[in-house]
C-alpha cells in the first residue's frame, strides 16, 4: 500500500506538495490503488486519479478514528549541535510509534535553534514510510524549567549518566498508558538540572552500563517502548 498526506474530512484530498511528488518523482499511473491518512487516525483508501498537473484519490472506502501506538511516548530531548543526529533520532522514533517528541533548551545545549516545519516533514515522511496514520505531535524548543512546569512528574523520567543520584533500571519500570522522558544534550543535563528534576519528583532512570549518545538514548527508549507495545497487543 502507497500512503500518502492529505485530508480525509469533510472530502479526501491529497497534499499539493504530495501530488508532485506522485507525478514528477514516483510517476505513479492511474488507477493504481492508494491510501490517504491526515496523520490524525483517518484513513481513505482507492485508486489514483489523475488529471494534468493534479493528483487525487477515487475514494472506495474510509476508516475513521483508527487506535493510536499504545502506551503513548513523549521524549523531550536537547537537539544535537550536528542536527543530522537529531533527525536520525526522529525518523526512528517515528517508525517505533513515538506520540510526541519536545526539544530542550538546557545549561549545556550548544544547540538553540530547530526548524519546527522541517522536524514536522520529516515525522510525516517517516510515518508514511511505516505506514501510520497517527503522526507525533512536534513541540517547539523550550527551556528545560519551563518543559517541567506543565508535566506530571509521576509519569516523568529523566536519563542520565551521574551516578551519584540514585537510578532505576528502565526495564524496572511498570508499563503506564503514557510517560515522558527527559534526555540531555551532548554532556548530559548537568548536576544543578537533575537535582532540580529530583526535588519536583521526576525519577531517574539509567539505560544500562554503556554512556549512549543523546540520539542513541532516544532511540533506545522508543525501542523499549515499542517493545513493550508489542508484548501488550500478544497479551490480548
Amino acid at each position: 500500500m502507497k500512503l500518502f498526506f492529505g485530508t480525509v474530512f469533510p472530502e479526501t484530498t491529497i497534499d499539493a506538495d504530495e501530488q508532485q511528488h506522485i507525478i514528477k518523482v514516483l510517476r505513479m499511473h492511474r488507477g493504481e490503488e492508494i491510501s490517504v491518512t491526515d496523520g490524525k487516525g483517518n484513513l481513505a483508501k482507492g485508486t489514483l486519479v489523475l488529471e494534468g498537473k493534479k493528483a487525487n484519490i477515487e475514494v472506495s472506502s474510509i476508516e475513521k478514528a483508527l487506535p493510536d501506538f499504545s502506551p503513548k511516548l513523549h521524549i523531550a530531548i536537547a537537539p544535537t549541535k550536528n542536527i543530522d543526529r537529531t533527525e536520525f533520532f526522529i525518523e526512528k522514533a517515528t517508525e517505533l510509534g513515538i506520540s510526541e517528541i519536545t526539544f530542550l533548551q538546557t545549561e549545556k545545549s550548544e544547540r538553540k535553534i530547530i526548524n519546527p516545519e522541517k522536524i514536522k516533514k520529516q515525522t510525516i515522511s517517516a510515518s508514511k514510510q511505516s505506514l501510520r496514520v497517527h503522526f507525533p505531535v512536534i513541540h517547539p524548543m523550550v527551556k528545560l524549567q519551563d518543559f517541567i512546569s506543565t508535566t506530571d512528574p509521576e509519569t516523568t523520567y529523566i536519563a542520565h549518566c551521574d551516578p551519584s543520584f540514585e537510578r532505576t533500571n528502565l526495564n524496572a519500570l511498570k508499563p503506564r498508558d503514557h510517560i515522558t522522558f527527559l534526555i540531555g544534550p551532548e554532556g548530559d543535563f548537568s548536576p544543578n538540572e537533575v537535582k532540580l528534576l529530583t526535588e519536583k519528583g521526576i525519577k531517574s532512570v539509567t539505560l544500562g552500563n554503556q554512556r549512549l549518545r543523546t540520539e542513541t538514548a532516544g532511540v533506545f527508549i522508543a525501542a523499549w517502548n515499542y517493545y513493550n507495545m508489542m508484548n501488550l497487543i500478544s497479551a490480548e
